[in-house]
């Protein structure tokens, strides 16, 4: 018998070339009336010319926009401060997040926060939202995060930490899904963004306290969508039937691990990012082997599972062998020496990674600070 679950994702999701040119049309039901718009992006967005469009409709159609293109990788608390102010200032009525992971996940709290009905702090892990906010619409750039359908935003927090806010209020009013905007996405961001996607379904469908047989078939349908694509994309980023499939792919495995959380992949790859700031998805592809090759005993039939579904020999080497070719073949880096992280840094990341305490109980199989240690040394 089926154990009892719930699921939860956003409420209106629109994919469709071109659509960010039309963008004040497309989001109207759900901007719901408002006409002073925050729209958060950053300068690499921006200055690619990719906001051009959608910052035209939006002004087409009346609507009054303040760009507020100052989000940077990875962002920090000062930077969702900085946001939140920029928006009071201008009185602000809704906020679209347009760009990677990052715009999105700051737009979200920024959104939670315009109400000052709560502070930061308090928003930290898991349901602590207590909030109400405006009008929320994103739109991705990138085929990774899934941000765009997740109530997940990562932020970091002092000098290095990485910490997670996961409640239902992030649930965007809508996402706009438009694979024009990810064509000639370099070769490499393609490859991080891709593998960070894999590694979305690959954790949803293996989570164990969490899995559900909704979010299973999103996994596995991301993961299908996604192997397919990936290295057509890599190879020509020109490739819109590839471009969409990513894009695809990326949002079917953000719906899958919003309601399957991640696990020990992503708790190993934040301090690369917090502590060195590595590309999110580089961080998840460096340390996705070992923690693969870890799992195994527990995984193994899951493992096998997905291996199967895509075609591979189906057992868990199936499926660390097709992800390591995959990583090879768009020559990424593989090891924490290329990324300029010491083995003297490993004690420090492994400590980060052992206080995880909202990832780490997802994991298939439990990881304490002595094997965290052996899996970085491992990738060294």
């Amino acid at each position: 018998m089926t154990a009892a679950f719930s699921f939860k994702t956003v409420p209106h999701i629109l994919f469709e070339p071109g659509a960010s040119a039309r963008l004040a049309a497309a989001a109207a039901p759900a901007l719901k009336g408002a006409k002073r718009i925050l729209f958060i992006t950053d300068k690499g967005v921006r200055g690619a010319g990719l906001c051009d469009g959608a910052l035209a409709g939006l002004e087409a159609d009346g609507l009054e926009v303040l760009v507020h293109d100052a989000i940077i990788p990875d962002p920090p608390e000062s930077a969702v401060i900085e946001a939140v102010e920029a928006a009071r200032d201008f009185g602000a009525e809704a906020v679209i997040g347009f760009g990677g992971g990052s715009p999105m996940d700051a737009a979200k709290v920024v959104a939670v926060l315009l109400s000052g009905e709560q502070p930061l702090s308090a928003m930290y892990g898991v349901q602590q939202v207590r909030a109400s906010r405006p009008p929320l619409i994103l739109a991705p750039t990138t085929a990774g995060t899934g941000s765009e359908v997740t109530n997940v935003a990562v932020i970091t927090t002092g000098a290095t930490s990485k910490r997670g806010i996961a409640a239902d209020p992030l649930y965007a009013d809508m996402a706009i899904l438009d694979p024009d905007l990810t064509l000639g996405l370099p070769r490499h961001p393609t490859a991080y963004t891709g593998i960070d996607a894999m590694v979305h379904a690959i954790e949803a469908f293996t989570n164990r306290r969490s899995k559900n047989p909704v979010s299973d078939a999103l996994a596995l349908a991301a993961l299908k969508k996604l192997h397919g694509s990936i290295l057509r994309a890599c190879a020509d980023g020109s490739d819109r039937k590839a471009r969409g499939d990513m894009l695809l792919g990326a949002m079917l495995a953000g719906q899958a691990f919003s309601n399957s959380p991640c696990a020990g992949v992503h708790a190993m790859a934040y301090p690369l990012g917090g502590m060195f700031h590595v590309p999110h998805g580089l961080s998840n592809a460096v340390v996705l082997p070992p923690v693969l090759r870890f799992n195994a005993p527990a995984a193994e039939p899951l493992y096998a599972e997905i291996a199967a579904h895509l075609g591979l020999h189906p057992s868990s080497d199936g499926l660390i062998a097709e992800m390591d070719r995959i990583a090879e073949e768009v020559g990424i880096e593989r090891r924490l020496s290329q990324l300029g992280i010491s083995h003297n840094d490993i004690p420090a990341m492994a400590a980060d990674v052992a206080a995880n305490d909202r990832l780490l109980p997802n994991n298939p199989r439990e990881m304490d600070y002595a094997s965290i240690v052996a899996m970085f040394e491992e990738i060294q």
